[in-house]
């Protein structure tokens, strides 16, 4: 079992960690399977540093990794500026089966959330694809709500509805 010290996250960039994201993608394709239909290659490990929500500068969004011990365990991204200009977008976190169910996704989240603060956002959004009723799940255990808006992407090879969920911050 993993103690707090075997925890580490810290932010990544494409010069030093695309390979550690592209192993990653191989290791947990079970997301972008379901979002998609197919697993991830390079490209789309490529585009975990440069895509965004609407309007946002991928330069000023956070890219970060949870590492237990010295194996990259899960994803996120955090972005500003969307849907409005004082607000902070969670565009992608996810964590590889081996680190679900042991508390690291809250971790996880609580580090994103610090940084949003720490930028002065009022509040975290983030879509949430219907297909995926745990991710909803877990959404709402942290605090987490609904906030009417819903809509379609396409995701490559699938259409999917998703459904826009936010947090307070303050």
């Amino acid at each position: 079992m993993q103690t707090q010290s075997d925890i580490r996250i810290r932010d990544l960039s494409p010069d030093a960690d695309l390979e550690l994201v592209a192993q990653f993608y191989r290791d947990a394709p079970d997301y972008w399977l379901l979002a998609e239909g197919q697993a991830p290659d390079l490209a789309k490990a490529a585009a975990f540093f440069t895509d965004g929500p609407p309007g946002c500068d991928p330069e000023l969004s956070y890219r970060l990794g949870l590492f237990l011990g010295p194996r990259l365990s899960g994803l996120a991204e955090v972005s500003f500026g969307f849907p409005d200009p004082e607000d902070a977008y969670l565009g992608f976190i996810m964590l590889g089966p081996w680190a679900r169910g042991a508390g690291n996704g809250a971790t996880f989240l609580r580090a994103a959330e610090l940084r949003a603060r720490t930028r002065g956002a009022a509040r975290i959004y983030l879509a949430v694809l219907d297909e995926n009723p745990r991710a909803r799940a877990f959404w709402l255990r942290e605090g987490f709500r609904d906030t009417g808006v819903r809509g379609e992407i396409d995701m490559g090879r699938k259409r999917q509805s998703l459904r826009r969920m936010s947090k307070n911050l303050l």
